[in-house]
């Protein structure tokens, strides 16, 4: 019998198109790690096309390859964050943001869901000279501080345990990393849709934070009341709490009607 894969012409350029992008689709969906095998028997190509793919990927940045496999690389996670800065969610959240700023004197935050990840998309300065700023497009896992917390107590819970079955970096000697107090936060986090942070992401800051959804319904990132540890005294977090949540209500519905 004639071996018709091997005598058949290369793929087309749309067909060699179409398997990088679902190669780079299975990272955006998947682990953050994946391998030659996993990807050659979930697309069902050959393991040889599979690590020229991946090797042209990486070549680009848009992949880096490590001893656990291949991750998304930088180059893919500024397109990931050039996209997310298009949402409609950053319009949405504008106004909100500002009017919150100015309600409290200090600086506001929109974070995006990116992977399994958070990305600073805007954010809104206090006034005060001593303030906390942070780096918009930068990276950020979801158990370190209110942002990230706040997201991950309402992913569904199948992507939830998948996260928290993974090591828990400590971001400062305040980050919980121990999975079973982490569960604890969550499952408060999630009861008052609010997180608070004193210092888990960064030393000194505190922040407090509330999740964002989009017209599907699923979480799509937080927003955030953020500024020096010293200032979010017990009375500043109360009043904070209400605020963000309602702030939060207000940029959903504000998305849902002109998505």
């Amino acid at each position: 019998m004639t071996d018709q894969t091997a005598t058949a012409p290369p793929p087309g350029g749309t067909e060699v198109a179409g398997r990088v992008a679902d190669v780079l689709l299975l990272f955006a969906g998947g682990p953050e790690h994946l391998g030659v095998t996993a990807i050659s028997r979930e697309l069902g190509i050959s393991k040889a096309v599979v690590y020229r793919i991946l090797q042209s990927l990486v070549s680009r940045e848009m992949l880096e390859a490590g001893t656990s496999g291949y991750r998304l690389g930088p180059a893919a996670v500024a397109l990931g964050v050039s996209a997310l800065r298009r949402f409609n969610i950053r319009n949405a959240a504008a106004p909100v943001l500002r009017r919150l700023r100015d309600q409290t004197g200090e600086t506001t935050t929109l974070s995006g869901l990116a992977g399994d990840e958070r990305v600073y998309l805007d954010q809104f300065e206090s006034p005060h000279e001593v303030k906390m700023t942070v780096e918009v497009g930068r990276r950020f896992p979801l158990h370190a501080g209110s942002s990230g917390r706040v997201i991950l107590a309402v992913l569904p819970e199948t992507r939830r345990e998948a996260l928290l079955a993974r090591p828990l970096a400590a971001l400062t000697d305040r980050t919980v990393t121990d999975e079973a107090a982490l569960r604890d936060r969550l499952a408060e986090t999630a009861r008052d849709g609010v997180a608070v942070s004193r210092g888990e992401r960064q030393a000194d800051a505190g922040s407090v934070a509330a999740p964002l959804f989009g017209p599907d319904g699923a979480v799509a990132g937080s927003i955030s009341i953020c500024g020096p540890r010293h200032r979010f005294t017990p009375e500043a977090v109360d009043r904070y709490r209400t605020l963000v949540r309602d702030a939060a209500e207000e940029i959903t519905r504000s998305w849902a009607a002109h998505r």
